[in-house]
């Protein structure tokens, strides 16, 4: 093939996906074989990009160690070309066609380098064909596929550097987002400070981490820093909710699957996992996972390595492990919804994050910083919260946690049309502090069922009609009689300071208990 007609040919081609996909195919043709593969170095592995030829399929995608015995292996340390016979040379990695019907009988392997002479990767043209008669070794052919190679070469090369550019660009404008947006770790107090020191110790560490958290503490968040603080921080961080697609789709999300593995797949798809090679899987809402997947799940922890659907090969994968789950995964293994060694796997660095209402002193913090950043993103001027109206904030106990703080300045900042915001100007309940309305009795310990004198439990509905102070009374009374009495147990529960608990029993009437 003239150079010519080579160079237009690769030139028309605009992806990567296909200019890779071109190149190798140019070369195969120009040497009269069916199957060949590009692998790229990334970081301590190596990856197939692209790969022709019969069951193909099973290739793109697969990595190795750069410490495994390999042809492309030897070409990437050695930086020169090499001809091996397939089964026979001690370099060639038969894992990789260990479920293959035809076998590699001989096989070319060139470099790849970028234009300051540093290599990426190497491509493979391999000859299926009894005693690898195909390929044509003759030195005038030899010469004209190695130019042939190194001009495709250089043109791959420099997509990929456009391609890494551009992800670093996405990069940049999704942390410039970020700040704007300001979704940023902020506390002070000494809880908040405790899962900071944590967060510093495990992402030093390439084990599991389980984060433990109601609803709207912030659990991606401390996922994402602890990624960004760890050693592959420049590798990607990949993000699932497990309840948010079913379990096949999220199996299909999770492991990729090979063309024609089910009715829709036309061509291979990489998984997360394979996507996050290198770098850090965050997976939300473990708890949601069905409960067949989680056997697989387990599987791809244990050996490092994951199946695609519909393909018949194992790929090693290096990745590490956030989960995040709201729900008591020890009562879902005992209702046999989630299975146990996946928790003990899962579970090695456990990390909790406290509700708001076990931070208040963050409450100031936060607020000034949503009122700030609201302010950016609507362009006006920041509101001032009086001392009255933030010793309301701080006394509700926010159910829906720092979320729902977000959310309460974004209303107050569309809402209240004064600069300064004053206990008037918020909700009546946060100013009557009507917090179990919103979640009803959610502090008290889960075995506490609210009961009446003669034993039957109360309903919501037996609540209507009462005053507040009924109302009132009526929740001191059930704390204190849950807490046997104790004062200082009993505030505590309601959140409260013990002498304002205790005078809140005595302008009500409830009789203490005696110990």
């Amino acid at each position: 093939m003239p150079y010519v007609s080579f160079l237009k040919e690769l030139a028309e081609e605009l992806s990567i996906s296909e200019l890779q996909k071109r190149f190798l195919q140019l070369i195969l043709n120009l040497q009269n074989v069916e199957r060949g593969s590009i692998w790229i170095k990334k970081g301590d592995r190596i990856q197939c990009i692209e790969a022709e030829g019969v069951e193909s399929q099973n290739v793109i995608g697969m990595t190795m160690s750069t410490k495994d015995t390999s042809i492309v292996g030897w070409v990437l340390e050695n930086r020169e070309m090499t001809i091996a016979e397939g089964g026979v040379d001690q370099r060639h990695y038969t894992g990789v066609e260990e479920n293959f019907k035809l076998k590699s009988k001989l096989i070319l392997c060139f470099p790849l380098f970028l234009t300051n002479g540093e290599i990426y990767g190497a491509l493979q043209v391999i000859d299926t064909s009894s005693g690898g008669r195909r390929l044509n070794l003759q030195p005038e052919n030899m010469k004209i596929l190695q130019d042939m190679i190194d001009i495709g070469s250089i043109a791959l090369s420099n997509a990929l550097i456009q391609h890494k550019r551009l992800k670093q660009v996405k990069e940049l404008t999704r942390t410039i987002d970020s700040m704007y947006s300001g979704r940023f770790i902020i506390g002070v107090s000494q809880s908040f400070n405790e899962v900071m020191e944590l967060v510093d110790s495990y992402a030093v560490t390439d084990y599991p981490i389980l984060i433990y958290g109601e609803s709207g503490t912030g659990k991606e968040l401390i996922a994402k820093e602890i990624h960004r603080r760890s050693h592959r921080r420049d590798m990607p961080l990949m993000v699932q909710n497990c309840s948010a697609i079913p379990g096949q789709l999220l199996e299909s999300e999770l492991f990729g699957y090979v063309k024609g593995a089910f009715t829709g797949a036309s061509q291979n798809k990489a998984g997360l996992f394979e996507a996050a090679d290198g770098g850090t899987v965050f997976l939300d809402e473990l708890g949601e996972m069905e409960y067949g997947l989680q056997a697989k799940m387990l599987r791809a922890l244990e050996e490092n390595e994951i199946k695609p659907l519909g393909s018949p090969q194992s790929r090693k994968v290096n990745m590490r492990i956030i989960s995040a789950t709201n729900k008591n995964l020890e009562k879902a293994i005992a209702d046999s919804e989630f299975r146990q060694d996946l928790f003990y796997r899962l579970n090695v660095l456990p990390l909790h994050l406290p509700p708001l209402r076990e931070r208040k002193e963050d409450i100031p913090f936060l607020a000034e910083h949503f009122i700030n950043r609201e302010a950016k993103f609507m362009n006006c001027e920041r509101k001032k919260i009086s001392p009255e109206a933030m010793k309301l904030i701080r006394a509700y106990r926010w159910p829906g946690n720092i979320r729902e703080l977000e959310n309460f300045i974004r209303q107050l900042m569309v809402l209240c049309h004064d600069d300064v915001v004053e206990a008037k100007h918020l909700p009546g309940y946060i100013q009557e502090n009507q917090w179990w309305c919103e979640a009803p009795f959610e502090h008290v310990h889960d075995n506490y069922t609210p009961f009446r004198e003669d034993g039957c439990a109360v309903s919501s509905l037996e609540m209507e009609g009462l005053t507040w102070n009924e109302v009132e009374g009526a929740y001191a009374k059930f704390v204190l009689e849950k807490c046997e009495g104790n004062i200082s147990r009993a505030a505590k529960v309601a959140n409260l300071n013990r002498s304002t608990f205790d005078s809140r029993l005595s302008k009500l009437g409830v009789k203490k208990i005696p110990n």
